[in-house]
C-alpha cells in the first residue's frame, strides 16, 4: 500500500507534513492554520489518512490536504 500526499510523492512512517490549507478540526472549535507542520506521521490502515500528534492528543488527517515537509 503506497500512502501518497497532495503532490503524489510517497509518505512513510516518522515523516514530517503540511498542511496546504485552513482545515476545521470536527468536534472543537480549533483551525488548523495552512503550513501547520506535523512530524512524526504514523500510517493508518488506510491510503488516504494519516495519523498526527497535537498536544495531548491524536489528529487523523486526510493526505489529500497534506504536502511533505
Amino acid at each position: 500500500m503506497a500512502v501518497k500526499d497532495s503532490n503524489g510523492n510517497e509518505l512513510q512512517d516518522g515523516d514530517s507534513v503540511q498542511v496546504i490549507k485552513d482545515l476545521k478540526v470536527k468536534g472543537s472549535s480549533t483551525t488548523l492554520k495552512q503550513g501547520k507542520v506535523f512530524k512524526n506521521i504514523r500510517l493508518t490502515s488506510s491510503e488516504a489518512e494519516v495519523e498526527c500528534r497535537e498536544g495531548k492528543g491524536t489528529l487523523v488527517l486526510k493526505t489529500c490536504f497534506l504536502k511533505k515537509a
